[in-house]
């Protein structure tokens, strides 16, 4: 009998969930939620809900399933030691300990490993933990002609990136903000890329990386890219595993720079990185840059790739944990997926919490729509119309998958229009539109 330990309560862990209990081992699950997933709570055997630095309910949890490993879905658990504390009790975890989660954890930390080791990719950063030198490094980027970022240095939950002519209209405007993150902590200042974004997931044991296929997130909350930015309001993958404005060459590139920073982590640190290492790149007219690293899943690429994984789950995550990955050919079906959230009316904001929604509920057994529940309750199931109530964050995802992107966003966007109550979607994500608008970005800024 295998148990396994599962960390998390959104449509990403409700992914890993559903990911793990396909695996021809018959795995039972064990979960310890945030708040109670439906879909996370009907794979599993047995659930808590704690919070996520809980390490005594995790620990006493543990003691009583006795799981074979831990999957971390989110990055608090990580931050919090959750991978060192478990193994102190002889339990493994795909997800690296405290001082690896620093990859996402601190923006300086990844920065200052990649320039310590001379990793390709960097783009100019200065991290400052006082007012002292942020306006002077600021106009030294616009003597080059280069205009600036603002990060806040820890976990923002992929909120509190601040860029010029975006958020920021002027240098003034700037300094106000890098006072404020520094009243919390460290701020990175660096040169605004331009270009496409792109998200590189990674399976790594700390010595093989093996990528998963590319993914393009859409942080904007409104049509066209408008609007504030968000965790992330859906994403869409190919059929050939790259983007349009991507080739196998881009995809060898960010794979290599993530080889490089797992080898500079293991001789930085001495511990090897198990788990997920998922960049977040930028294909400019330089070539590849890393914008930065999550030392998870990603929410909602997950939703992407996981359910197109043809290799069993349980043997990547056993694989992980043995340093065997070198070993592993993972497969993925040669399909297209495009993922819409439906979010609470008023996200990221102001969004609207209490109320219902509802929309008929697919069977289980539809391998070309998947559904995915995220900041939700169950309330009920009449005739299977699922009811959930909303907890202010992004609630639904729903995922088409097809053999064109054509089609996958067809079914995708069929399933997120029939949602009833107050939320809102993108129904750009993953059209012909806006992969073209993506395609002759690039083409403008290559000169091509």
């Amino acid at each position: 009998m295998v148990n396994i330990l599962l960390i998390g309560s959104g449509a990403r862990e409700h992914a890993i969930a559903e990911a793990l209990k396909k695996s021809t081992q018959n795995p039972s699950l064990y979960a310890l939620m945030a708040w109670k997933n439906p879909g996370i709570a009907e794979l599993c055997e047995e659930y808590i809900i704690a919070k996520y630095d809980d390490l005594d309910a995790l620990g006493k949890f543990a003691e009583k399933v006795n799981p074979e490993f831990c999957v971390i879905g989110p990055e608090a658990p990580l931050a919090a030691g959750a991978v060192d504390f478990l193994e102190e009790k002889g339990i493994p975890s795909v997800g690296p300990k405290k001082i690896l989660a620093q990859l996402e954890t601190s923006k300086s930390f990844t920065r200052n490993i990649m320039q310590k080791y001379s990793i390709a990719g960097l783009p100019k950063f200065h991290a400052f933990d006082s007012m002292d030198g942020i306006g002077e490094f600021i106009d030294m980027l616009s003597e080059e002609g280069k205009e600036f970022v603002i990060k806040p240095d820890g976990l923002t939950g992929g909120k509190g990136v601040m860029v010029q002519g975006d958020h920021l209209k002027s240098k003034d405007e700037a300094l106000v903000y890098c006072k404020e993150i520094l009243s919390k902590g460290k701020v990175v200042v660096e040169e605004k890329l331009d270009g496409e974004e792109f998200s590189l997931q990674c399976f790594t044991d700390g010595k093989a990386v093996i990528p998963m296929p590319a993914v393009q997130d859409h942080k904007r909350a409104f049509e066209d890219d408008k609007g504030p930015n968000t965790g992330g309001m859906g994403s869409y993958s190919m059929e050939n595993h790259l983007l349009p404005f991507l080739n196998k060459e881009h995809i060898i590139q960010a794979t290599d720079i993530t080889k490089k920073v797992a080898d500079a982590l293991f001789t930085e640190t001495g511990e090897y990185y198990k788990g997920i290492m998922y960049g977040g790149f930028i294909l400019t007219k330089e070539g590849i840059k890393l914008i930065e690293y999550n030392a998870r899943f990603g929410d909602p690429e997950t939703m992407n790739v996981l359910p197109i994984m043809i290799t069993d789950f349980v043997e990547v995550c056993r694989a992980i944990i043995n340093q065997e990955l070198d070993k592993m050919h993972i497969l993925f079906e040669s399909k297209a997926t495009v993922c819409k959230y439906a979010v609470p009316d008023g996200y990221p904001s102001n969004p609207k919490k209490g109320e219902e929604i509802s929309f008929a509920k697919p069977s289980s057994l539809n391998d070309k729509l998947k559904v995915y529940y995220a900041s939700v309750e169950e309330t009920g199931l009449v005739s299977s119309t699922q009811k959930l109530k909303l907890l202010g964050s992004r609630a639904v995802a729903f995922v088409g998958i097809a053999s064109s992107i054509k089609e996958a966003e067809k079914k995708a966007e069929e399933a997120v229009s029939k949602i009833k109550g107050p939320v809102f979607h993108r129904s750009d994500i993953g059209t012909e539109k806006l992969l073209s608008k993506r395609t002759e970005h690039m083409k403008k800024i290559s000169g091509i």
